[in-house]
Order: C-alpha cells, then sequence, then structure tokens
C-alpha cells in the first residue's frame, strides 16, 4: 500500500483466502438468525447512533483516505458527507420497509405484503470512494435486516475498518458488519459462496460484466456499476466563464479519480475557441499537491501505474492528431518528486476515434470535441458505449429539456457538471455503465435486498364450509 503523494510503501496489507471469506460468511450467517428479527425500532437506533459516529469522525477518516488515495482532505470530507445521506436516509428503514394491505378482495378474504431481508449480501468496493461507496450500500442493507460482508480496494483498506470500528462502538452486534481484504481470489469466493444472496459492485466496466455474469450463474442478485465517460454539452449561449468554472472541477477535482467525473466537453458552434481558453486558463491555476496539505486543490493519482496510463493516453491523442493546450504530464511537485502526480490536462479537436476519447482515463484530462448542432452532441453521446453520467450548459429552457429527452443516460445535470442525485434517489447509469435492473441506494437499494411475501388471509365463521374445485377468482 503506498502513498500516492510521495510514491513511499506505508503499510501492507493481508489478503483473505477462500477459507477467510468463507469464515467471514458464516459468521454473518450465524448473524443473520438474529439481526433479521431485531425490532425496526432497534435498527434504526443504532443506525442514528453509528449516525453521530460517524460525523464526530469524519475529519480522521478523510484524513486516512486522504493518505492512501491521495485525494484532499476537503474532497475527502465530502465523500463521507454523502456517505452520511445514505446513513441518515436508512433511518428512516421503518417507513420505507412499509407493506401494502387491501381488505376484503373476497368473502372474507384479506390481502397484504411485506417485505423480507435476503439474508448475508456482499460488496465489492472501488478505490476512488473508499468511505462513500460503502456507505451507497451497508446501511440500507443491514437496515433492511441483512447482514454484510465488505470487500474493499487494497489500495485504501483504513476507511473501512474505521467505519467497522464506529460500527461496533454504535451497537451493532458481532458479526452484522464483516470486512475482508482480498484480491480476485476473495471477490471469486463470494461470488460463488452459496450463503451468499446478492452482491453490490462497483468499478470498471470489464469487472462489472464479469462480477455480473459469474454472480448471477451462482443464482444471486447482483448490481454492478460498471465505468464512465461523462460528456457535458456546452451550447452557444451558455455562460463560458461558468461554463469553465464547472468544467475544471468536474474534471479535475479528485484528479478525475471519479465515476462521475467529466472527461469530454462537447463545444457546440462558435463556443469552442473561448471555451477552451476559459479551461485552460483554469486548468493553469489549479494548485497540485499532497492531500494533507491545506492549500492543494487536487492531490495524485493512486499508483504509479495509473499515472503511466493516463499519460499514455495523452501521449496518444497527440500522436493521433489532438491539440494539447494545457499539458500535466510532467509536473513535479516541489518536495515530492516520486509522488504520482498528473497536472491538469486539457486536449483539444478530440474525435470520437482516439483513445484518449475511447477509453476510460480515469484522470485530470478533459477532452474538448467540436461539433455544429445539438443534435450532433446528442447523437455523440448516445454513440458512446458508456451511460453513466452526463450535463449540459445553456440558458435555453427548450434545449435543455431535449437533451435530457434525447441522451440515453442514467444521470443528467442541467448546468450541474457532476449530477449525483441525493440519497433519496437512485444512482445508476445506463448501456455498459451497470448490469442488472436495480441501481444503488434511494428505494431501488431498498428493493434490492428485500424480497417481497405476499399473504392471503382468511379466518372462516364456519370451518365446515366445503372448497370448491374451480380456479380461485376474487368473487
Amino acid at each position: 500500500m503506498w502513498n500516492p503523494a510521495t510514491g513511499q510503501q506505508q503499510a501492507s496489507v493481508a489478503l483473505a483466502s477462500a477459507a477467510d471469506v468463507d469464515h467471514a460468511v458464516q459468521t454473518a450467517a450465524r448473524a443473520f438468525a438474529s439481526w433479521s428479527q431485531v425490532s425496526l425500532s432497534r435498527r434504526t437506533k443504532i443506525l442514528f447512533a453509528f449516525r453521530e459516529l460517524v460525523n464526530a469522525n469524519a475529519r480522521e477518516i478523510a484524513e486516512a483516505i486522504a493518505d492512501e488515495h491521495g485525494k484532499v482532505v476537503s474532497d475527502a470530507e465530502g465523500e463521507v458527507q454523502r456517505g452520511l445521506e445514505v446513513v441518515e436516509f436508512a433511518c428512516g428503514i421503518s417507513t420505507l420497509l412499509k407493506g401494502e394491505y387491501s381488505d376484503q378482495v373476497s368473502n372474507d378474504v384479506d390481502l397484504y405484503s411485506f417485505r423480507e431481508p435476503l439474508g448475508v449480501v456482499a460488496g465489492i468496493t472501488p478505490f476512488n470512494f473508499p468511505a462513500m461507496v460503502p456507505m451507497w450500500m451497508f446501511p440500507i442493507a443491514i437496515a433492511c435486516g441483512n447482514t454484510f460482508v465488505l470487500k474493499p480496494s487494497e489500495r485504501d483498506p483504513s476507511a473501512s475498518m474505521m467505519l467497522a470500528e464506529l460500527w461496533a462502538q454504535a451497537g451493532l452486534p458481532e458479526g452484522v458488519f464483516n470486512v475482508v481484504h482480498g484480491d480476485k481470489t476473495a471477490v471469486d469466493a463470494l461470488l460463488d459462496h452459496p450463503q451468499v444472496a446478492a452482491i453490490s459492485f462497483v468499478g470498471s466496466t470489464p469487472i462489472a460484466k464479469y462480477i455480473y455474469t459469474r454472480g448471477t450463474a451462482a443464482g444471486k442478485r447482483v448490481q454492478a456499476l460498471g465505468g464512465a465517460k461523462n460528456h457535458a454539452i456546452i451550447l452557444p449561449d451558455a455562460n463560458p466563464t461558468f461554463a469553465a468554472e464547472q468544467l475544471a472541477s468536474a474534471a479535475f477535482g479528485s484528479a478525475g479519480q471519479r465515476c462521475m467525473a467529466i472527461s469530454a466537453a462537447v463545444a457546440v458552434g462558435p463556443i469552442a475557441d473561448v471555451l477552451v481558453e476559459s479551461v485552460g486558463r483554469k486548468a493553469a491555476t489549479v494548485k497540485v499537491g499532497p492531500g494533507r496539505d491545506r492549500s492543494s486543490e487536487m492531490g495524485p493519482v493512486v499508483t504509479r501505474e495509473a499515472k503511466e496510463r493516463i499519460s499514455r493516453l495523452i501521449d496518444s491523442g497527440v500522436a493521433q492528431g489532438a491539440h494539447l493546450a494545457i499539458d500535466g504530464r510532467n509536473l513535479v511537485v516541489p518536495g515530492h518528486p516520486q509522488g504520482f502526480f498528473v497536472g491538469p490536462t486539457v486536449i483539444d479537436r478530440v474525435t470520437s476515434s482516439m483513445d484518449v476519447y475511447r477509453e476510460e482515463i480515469f484522470g485530470p484530462v478533459l477532452s474538448l470535441i467540436r461539433v455544429q448542432t445539438l443534435q450532433q452532441a446528442i447523437e455523440l453521446i448516445n454513440a458512446n458505449p458508456y451511460g453513466n453520467g452526463t450535463a449540459i450548459f445553456t440558458s435555453n429552457g427548450a434545449a435543455a429539456r431535449e437533451f435530457q429527452r434525447g441522451v440515453k443516460v442514467g444521470m443528467i445535470g442541467i448546468n450541474v457538471p457532476i449530477p449525483v442525485p441525493m440519497a433519496y434517489y437512485s444512482f445508476g447509469g445506463w448501456k455498459a455503465s451497470l448490469f442488472g435492473d436495480l441501481h444503488v441506494h434511494g428505494a431501488e437499494g431498498v428493493s434490492f435486498y428485500t424480497r417481497a411475501k405476499v399473504v392471503t388471509s382468511r379466518w372462516p365463521h364456519n370451518e365446515s364450509v366445503s372448497a370448491t374445485y374451480h380456479f380461485p377468482t376474487g368473487n
């Protein structure tokens, strides 16, 4: 495990074997027998206590994330806050789990439904949000009465361990929340384990497809969120200064290591030249440095390999005919010559055939594509295999409405560059950005972690009434 700002190894992580995973699942299975019967009131009290503990320790969690991921502390604190929103949503679980009731559907017959937890469920989460993404999963799963096994990224595992300790302090019974660190061995053990009922995953599209295929073949529910290539359309009537500020933040925040980062700006018509100049001017002023430095606006990328891959893709863009407006490849941060730093980079005149456009860069690189009409911009987005998030910058309501109805993307921002929904709405993309039919958190999260029972009930006054032999009806 490396410190991205210094380039030095700072710790080691013990990777779980298949036997270790089995032990965690068996522990969770034993805990499920009692936790699933705990009252909604008691679950809610524990969730409220957990919420207060996370809030009180948010700075400490954020600093651990900065040391292992590289993002600046203020950004990491924002990540913890977005995770807390899901905890707060789950605190209302008693309302979210309410069933339905229909009286007298037939003579002396009533019909009602309720939802039950699945059992042991697991989350496999990425390096880029080591606190937020797990907290998009386990609060709802646990509130619904499931027990949870978390397999976080081995690149930044400390946040998960801190959250586990806070759960224990909140009074969560032993075995309800479990953490296993590991690589593909641990992942496959979870996917194949017969006592794991469901898997939630966030990561790259190839791995998401693998998780979904192997998990569903083993009879599990799977929601697997994959990669992204998020576009922002800038129309000629947009405020170029406002758009440039928002694009720079969305492209370079967290060094571009967000599945909702804007990596492709689509300039429509004459605004392109002004936009390149404005974004370039903003990119040149971004303060890049260690995540612990309060003056830093952007930290390093997570590994040396990530830095090298990002640089290669920038190289390919230049080689394939794009214009490099701002070059961040050779950035050296004073005092941190071995750090994994890549500066904000702006590449103009990118086309859809270039590698820098086709691949998910996951770095602080903004590609600018030039088109002539809104319809061409929509067609460009729809032709892309990903459909996670997108945005439009305009002062024209009719154009915004045409855009939001025309793009085949799951999450849309109108003058909002990173349209991550609040916890009471679902998070998830379309096309190759999602495998499975249910999104993360919100009401769809409750549906994913529970299953319905429907009860048809009769208490006859005269137990000697004979049954008929035709198919039952509501008469």
